[in-house]
């Protein structure tokens, strides 16, 4: 009669299908049953340990997420945050990079951007750039391409940050029509602006945006990479602020 005492660490690995030690290869299959059944036994007695065995599954399952993201954000540094495509809008020699993924339709973006307009209050530090990856449809495509014609023209990012302010605050669905009356707005050269909506670089903008997403494993907005670090949904200010001070300092609040 095998105890559960006997079983060592590879029991509860065996009756989950996880990999077990090499010593446990032993097992005859009767030997198994036995050991399955006792584990079983032990847990239907003990059902508390299965919340217990959950977290400490999440919490693995979050940890080999977080370095398969970090692998990601190494394999791509340079395009993260120093692809010319990109919009810097906080200080461009910051100690910290803030890199967001936005759709001008998410509903989720436009709070985010109050917290990102709360955080380069408070952190002068702080370098901000902005990838359109727009996610929702057609007209997030639209407005996303008007946005990419601005930036064109637009070197040091002004406009396109008061451009880019303006969308996602407006009511209604984001197209290719508020876009252009955003534009309008922020100062755009409208003729240059209707122009540059149909060179390469709209699609070479998106393409490689998509790219970087697709290698990162973002499948929404908002989406940012924070120092080495991929943060997925709009986790609020606070949040955000605790990254932030990760990225600067290994701690929550530096």
């Amino acid at each position: 009669m095998i105890s559960l005492r006997s079983l060592a660490p590879f029991a509860f690995a065996l009756v989950l299908g996880l990999p077990t030690a090499s010593h446990a290869q032993s097992f005859n299959d009767a030997q198994r049953s036995e050991i399955q059944k006792i584990i079983k036994d032990y847990l239907v007695a003990n059902p508390e340990l299965l919340e217990e065995m959950s977290a400490e599954l999440q919490k693995r399952q979050a940890v080999a997420e977080a370095e398969k993201h970090r692998a990601a954000v190494q394999r791509n540094a340079e395009l993260i945050f120093n692809s010319p495509r990109g919009v810097v809008v906080g200080n461009r020699d910051g100690d910290v990079n803030f890199v967001e993924f936005f759709d001008y339709n998410c509903g989720y973006c436009k709070h985010a951007m109050a917290d990102m307009l709360t955080l380069m209050k408070s952190d002068p530090k702080l370098r901000v750039v902005l990838k359109e990856f727009p996610v929702l449809g057609p007209s997030s495509v639209e407005a996303a391409q008007v946005g990419i014609a601005l930036r064109m023209q637009d070197p040091t990012g002004k406009k396109y940050f008061d451009f880019h302010q303006k969308l996602l605050n407006g009511r209604g669905q984001a197209d290719k029509a508020r876009a252009m009356a955003a534009a309008k707005e922020a100062g755009a050269d409208m003729a240059r602006l209707e122009k540059d909506m149909t060179s390469p670089e709209i699609s070479a903008t998106l393409n490689e945006n998509f790219k970087l997403a697709e290698d990162m494993g973002l499948n929404g907005t908002p989406s940012y990479v924070i120092g080495k670090d991929v943060v997925v949904g709009a986790v609020g200010a606070e949040g955000l602020a605790k990254k932030i001070s990760q990225a600067r300092c290994g701690k929550a609040t530096c």
